[in-house]
């Protein structure tokens, strides 16, 4: 089952992301479990969809791809934000400040799906919107993926 959006202090709200974060290289670890490295991120916003992606690890034509086939696909584009991956709990989680120009609210369920040095969080739901915005986001997974061939 997804994680929920949740608030986060003064940072506004945030999802956890501990396995995903792990996937895409966002976090790294000692032999421990202790975090060695946690990613740098900047957060863009569409309709139903957010697009985190580790500032060190694409470059600025790969990034773009993927903002052009976002903002194409949903007709939106809103905030960008810069933003970072933080211990929480026994995880991570990633702080999301344009979440609500996306459409996402405490509480909301948000699958998110990794690729190599990014996230995909979609708004969950049984609607049209939310049908669109997983299915998207698992296509710019398969274009990251191809990016990193």
């Amino acid at each position: 089952m997804a994680n929920q959006i949740k608030v986060s202090g003064e940072d506004g709200v945030a999802l956890q992301v501990t396995k995903p974060a792990r996937s895409a290289g966002l976090v790294e670890e000692d032999d421990e479990g202790q975090a060695t490295f946690l990613a740098k991120v900047r957060v863009f916003s569409f309709d139903s969809l957010l697009l985190v992606v580790s500032l060190d690890a694409l470059s600025t034509e790969h990034v773009t791809e993927l903002v052009v086939s976002a903002a194409q696909d949903t007709k939106s584009i809103y905030r960008t934000m810069d933003s970072t991956v933080q211990i929480a709990g026994n995880g991570y989680q990633v702080q999301l400040p344009p979440a609500e120009d996306a459409g996402f609210h405490e509480g909301d369920r948000a699958p998110c799906q990794a690729a190599p040095g990014i996230l995909l969080i979609s708004k969950a739901g049984d609607t049209s919107v939310g049908r669109d915005a997983s299915r998207l986001a698992i296509d710019l997974v398969t274009i990251r993926r191809e990016q990193v061939v």
